[in-house]
């Protein structure tokens, strides 16, 4: 009898615990996602921007599995999980387990602020990104029609909350659009001021990066005008007007939510096995405590045993990606009667880009930054994509905008009327 290994969630985590299992004739594997794709998370925000189209990032999970026979996909979301009976509830129906990973990624945390929740734009998702990408490009054709020129200024005002790379990334490219489209294309909001803030509850950007980094970064943005606040948080937002934590406030009417997320909660889970930011605890293996058979991987679990990472590993892909290879290692293991591995971090630095043409990269042993850091994050992106067609897709993508200057991708394929 075949093993069954039920995987929630598609991600980094999810999608590399599949491909090491997926040729061992021993196991039934079935991966569960709400998407029938996955996408690569590092770059929704260009896709926000109308750099790259979606399709670049994303691949379909059963062209991943056309040529698997030990495998299945189920198109749903996880309702309740049942440990007594090795039993999950989904939204669509029922499946058991001989193993369960639950592998379901993050979403944004708005701390509770129903205002922030209900009028700001997130970034989490393709989704979240394609949404963006509409809102923005309306509310920019919206100014152009508005004659109070104040009323312009508010249309435009991007106000971005959160200084990590999302946050750095998203500010740089909203520069260039600034400089390379609005000022060409849109004759009516030329004489228009459409400030970019930047703003960051700490005393520095990318706070987990180096020095070298954090400086670099402030100084090209600052140079792009992006007016940058650092040791204030946004602390409300009612659509027309950002409030800070020191009383002032910004008129804009967009906000990018760019900072804070949580896991996920499921029914059947224990709220004591959850940590901060309801990221599910596990031991060295990859378990959820008082479990013989579920497991957790990617940015919704957190670990304190790696002696390297004691307050638990950083949200980030290069650590989906080796949790996801560690596990299903140590489930094929388990099988032949061999001990399971714990889990080591390999880090292998940290990048961020900023703008079009510059980015930082702290890598191993050294510091890159510049145009020979975004050479670098391009190589390890393009070829962190699943499919070779993407490679190819995104690498000419790329290079167009770079020579020409201009970003193409800039229709409003889904407009909505509540803005």
């Amino acid at each position: 009898m075949k093993k069954r290994v039920v995987i929630i969630g598609g991600g980094f985590a999810g999608v590399n615990l599949f491909r090491k299992l997926r040729n061992q004739k021993t196991f039934e594997i079935i991966l569960v996602d709400k998407n029938n794709y996955n996408y690569f998370t590092p770059l929704i925000y260009q896709v926000a921007t109308g750099f790259i189209e979606p399709s670049s990032i994303s691949y379909p999970f059963r062209s991943m599995m056309s040529k698997s026979k030990n495998t299945r996909f189920w198109f749903g979301s996880l309702v309740e999980v049942i440990p007594s009976e090795k039993k999950v509830i989904l939204s669509n129906g029922t499946l058991t387990y001989d193993y369960l990973v639950l592998s379901t990624g993050t979403r944004t945390n708005f701390f509770g602020n129903e205002n922030i929740r209900q009028h700001a734009i997130p970034m989490n998702s393709l989704e979240d990104a394609l949404n963006m990408r509409n809102v923005l490009l309306q509310r920019i054709e919206k100014a152009t029609r508005v004659e109070s020129l104040q009323e312009k200024e508010e249309w435009l005002t991007m106000v971005i909350a959160g200084g990590g790379p999302t946050g750095v990334e998203v500010s740089g490219m909203f520069a260039e659009l600034r400089k390379q489209v609005i000022l060409n294309e849109y004759p009516e909001l030329k004489d228009v001021k459409a400030p970019i803030y930047l703003v960051n509850s700490g005393d520095k950007l990318l706070k987990p990066m180096s020095e070298k980094s954090q400086k670099y970064a402030y100084h090209q943005l600052h140079r792009k005008f992006v007016k940058i606040i650092l040791n204030k948080r946004v602390n409300d937002f009612n659509g027309k007007e950002v409030f800070l934590s020191d009383g002032k406030s910004i008129k804009s009417r967009n906000l990018i939510w760019a900072t804070g997320v949580k896991g996920r909660l499921f029914k059947g889970i224990p709220e004591n096995w959850y940590e901060r930011s309801n990221r599910l605890r596990v031991n060295a293996y990859h378990k959820l405590p008082e479990t013989d058979a579920i497991y957790a991987i990617g940015d919704g679990s957190i670990m304190f045993e790696d002696k390297q990472f004691p307050l638990g590993h950083p949200q980030l892909a290069q650590v989906a990606i080796q949790q996801g290879r560690n596990l299903g290692e140590n489930i094929i293991n388990l099988e032949k009667g061999k001990n399971p591995i714990p889990f080591s971090y390999n880090d292998k630095g940290s990048m961020a880009v900023i703008g079009k043409s510059k980015a930082v990269a702290d890598l191993p042993n050294f510091h890159l930054q510049g145009f020979g850091a975004l050479i670098v994050w391009g190589f390890i992106h393009v070829f962190s994509l699943i499919g070779r067609t993407d490679r190819l897709r995104i690498f000419i993508n790329w290079c167009i905008a770079y020579v020409t200057q201009n970003q193409d991708l800039r229709m409003i394929i889904r407009p909505r009327d509540d803005i």
